[in-house]
C-alpha cells in the first residue's frame, strides 16, 4: 500500500492554496480572519469538504454569515485553483466550521481551572512531596 494516497495529497494542496486565496483574494468586508483547518477529498475527486475556523469570532451568527460569504465565493475559489494546480476536475468545495480548535480550547481551559483550584486546596503540593508524605506516615 501507497505511504500517501492521492485524496490525501489533493487535500494538502488545495490547503495550502485555499489559504492564501481566501487572505489574498476574496475582498468581502463581512468575512473575518479566516483559518483553512483542514480539506478532506472525496475517492472520486469530486467534492472536497474544507473545514475552516473563524479567529476570535465564535458567535453562530457571525460563522453562519462567513460561511455563506464563503460558500458565495466557492466558484471564484474553484477557478483559482484551477489555474494554480494541475487537475483534470477540480473537486466542488463545501465549507464546514471546524468546531474542534474551540473545542479543545474549551477543554484545555477546564483542565487548567481544575488544576488551578487542586493547587489552590492542596498548596504544599506543587510537585514535590509533602514532608510526611513517605516518612513515618505508614502504620
Amino acid at each position: 500500500m501507497r505511504e500517501f494516497k492521492r485524496t490525501d495529497r489533493v487535500g494538502d494542496q488545495l490547503q495550502k492554496e485555499l489559504a492564501v486565496l481566501i487572505q489574498r483574494e476574496v475582498k468581502d468586508p463581512r468575512l473575518g480572519m479566516v483559518t483553512v483547518s483542514g480539506v478532506t477529498v472525496s475517492r472520486d475527486l469530486g467534492y472536497a469538504d474544507v473545514y475552516v475556523t473563524l479567529l476570535g469570532e465564535d458567535s453562530p451568527e457571525r460563522i453562519k454569515e462567513n460561511l455563506k460569504v464563503l460558500k458565495q465565493a466557492a466558484g471564484f475559489l474553484r477557478s483559482q485553483i484551477a489555474r494554480r494546480i494541475k487537475l483534470r476536475h477540480v473537486p466542488e468545495l463545501r465549507f464546514h466550521y471546524d468546531e474542534s480548535v474551540v473545542r479543545g480550547q474549551r477543554l484545555s481551559s477546564l483542565i487548567d481551572e481544575a488544576v488551578e483550584s487542586d493547587r489552590s486546596r492542596h498548596p504544599n503540593e506543587e510537585g514535590e512531596p509533602n514532608a510526611g508524605d513517605d516518612e513515618g506516615e505508614r502504620h
